[in-house]
């Protein structure tokens, strides 16, 4: 296995590694890598010839003041757990070969879906998300790229991105992976004082409250309005996290809708602050149609 840090060294080990001849996965991650990361890089070999795991902590995608500089980095960490995971190579670019002296091109998805969740509060967060991941498909051309399903409004925007652009690589949202106590896992987990961290499992103790009301058949089970009383209360329960954002839309579209109606997906996702961390998470929840 290989650590890359430039573009042309890249290109000369897809030579060596006679990359015309065989697929490729690509799993982009900002690095410090935990089961979830692992869990798609497990999912790109299972499928693929070779596996890329980049290691980037994209700037374009914090605001100000967010923890651009404080991000959890360990390379050396990443490259081992990325191997045994069955990585084929990491690349671990600086900035400035991602975003080239006078760079001042970007790629940006635009539709009010981009508005809502994490876009409400991060409004330039996503345009950075395309625009970093357009540039790694062009340097890596994956044939497919893995992406987690913890980061759903992501997923589906980068999925939005490479149809409506065309891009050549198939798109595979994996599911999310968990602690043993249910907490999403994350990089920015460890930020968490020992407090915080008991109380961030309401995230999805909510999430999972709302499931069992939606499946109880109670009359107006699947009313939005109901179903994040429910999530924010549970949430509130707690005394440290402050919430962002409860919503539930349309998983297919992203768009509002007051009931879940039986046969149809929704998106039941969840932002909460503990100190300076931000946590997401989310459930796609359905009614089985007669309920």
């Amino acid at each position: 296995m290989s650590l890359i840090h430039t573009i042309d060294k890249l290109e000369a080990w897809f030579g060596y590694k006679d990359r015309q001849n065989k697929t490729l996965g690509f799993v982009p991650t900002m690095g410090y890598l935990h089961e979830g990361h692992l869990s798609l890089i497990k999912a790109a070999k299972s499928e693929n010839d070779l596996v890329v795991v980049s290691v980037f902590v994209n700037p374009t995608q914090f605001s100000p003041g967010e923890d651009l500089e404080s991000y959890p980095r360990d390379i050396d960490r990443d490259y081992r757990l990325a191997y045994e995971a069955g990585a084929d190579v990491v690349f671990n670019p600086e900035t400035d070969e991602i975003y080239m002296p006078g760079s001042s091109t970007a790629v940006e998805v635009v539709g009010e879906f981009t508005k809502k969740l994490c876009g409400a509060s991060r409004p330039t967060h996503f345009k950075g998300v395309t625009t970093v991941v357009n540039i790694l498909f062009n340097i890596v051309k994956p044939d497919k790229a893995y992406f987690g399903q913890k980061d759903a409004q992501q997923a589906f925007i980068i999925k939005k991105m490479v149809r409506d652009l065309h891009m050549p690589v198939e798109v595979v949202i994996c599911p999310i992976v968990r602690e043993s106590d249910g907490l999403a896992m994350s990089s920015r987990n460890v930020y968490l004082s020992s407090e915080e961290r008991k109380q961030a499992t309401s995230l999805n103790k909510g999430l999972q409250k709302a499931e069992e009301y939606l499946k109880s058949g109670i009359a107006g089970c699947g009313s939005v309005e109901k179903l994040i009383e429910i999530i924010e209360g549970t949430i509130k329960s707690q005394n440290l996290g402050v919430i962002d954002y409860v919503q539930i839309l349309d998983a297919e579209t992203l768009g509002d809708i007051a009931t879940i109606e039986p046969g149809k997906k929704a998106l039941v996702a969840v932002a909460v602050k503990f100190g300076n961390t931000r946590l997401i998470d989310n459930r796609v929840l359905s009614i089985e149609k007669g309920i």
